[in-house]
């Protein structure tokens, strides 16, 4: 929150502020969602020489853990070096969950249509039986495209993410408060274009060899 006003005393607009407070977020967090990325592009790129292992040893589970934590060290891949980075994020990302859930600050705060970033948008709340809410919509949207983006160690598993995740996001975030579902499409965003910066790094190196 002390973030949040010190940003809005620069650029009087909370909107702004949200996004720019999102964008710092995520350049502090940036070595950790790349050496997440990273580990997991790696973990996709065993699934060919893992699905191998489970045919040939798939009356042995014993056998077949061995020969895989064996393939693991040899490629230098940590299993659970994916899921670390995500994990020392979420304190920061509910503590910003609770300030832009509750902050008073942000009542009757205008940006873009809404007219109080406290509240849902609320479009057309007196013509449709549902009020049109647009930020949620865009945050799914953008999640699904994020979701397609992420590498997977199970195709099926992303599949299924690639689906379930935007709806329940949508469904849970849909009469949130704007402030809210403004920073996750924000954060959304920002890594969309941190994957795509990846995956042009990636393509210029094997260019070069």
């Amino acid at each position: 929150l002390t973030a949040l006003n010190a940003i809005y005393r620069v650029i009087p607009n909370y909107g702004i502020a949200i996004i720019l407070l999102t964008i710092l977020v995520r350049i502090l967090f940036w070595p950790l969602t790349h050496k997440s990325t990273e580990s997991m592009k790696k973990m996709q790129e065993l699934q060919p020489l893992i699905a191998e292992l489970r045919k040939k040893h798939k009356d042995s589970p014993r056998k077949l853990q061995e020969e895989t934590m064996a393939l693991y060290k040899q490629h230098k891949v940590n299993p659970v070096s994916g899921c670390l980075p995500m994990l020392i994020q979420i304190p920061v990302f509910i503590a910003l969950f609770v300030v832009l859930r509750s902050a008073i600050e942000l009542r009757f705060a205008d940006f873009l249509w809404g007219k109080d970033l406290s509240e849902p948008e609320r479009l057309l709340a007196d013509v449709l039986p549902i009020p049109l809410n647009i930020l949620p919509i865009f945050m799914a949207a953008t999640q699904a495209w994020q979701q397609s983006m992420t590498p997977a160690a199970d195709a099926a598993q992303q599949k299924m993410l690639l689906f379930f995740m935007p709806v329940m996001m949508l469904v849970m975030f849909y009469t949130m408060p704007s402030a809210l579902v403004l920073y996750w499409s924000a954060n959304t965003v920002i890594m969309i274009a941190q994957q795509l910066i990846q995956k042009k790094r990636a393509a210029l190196k094997k260019m070069q060899k």
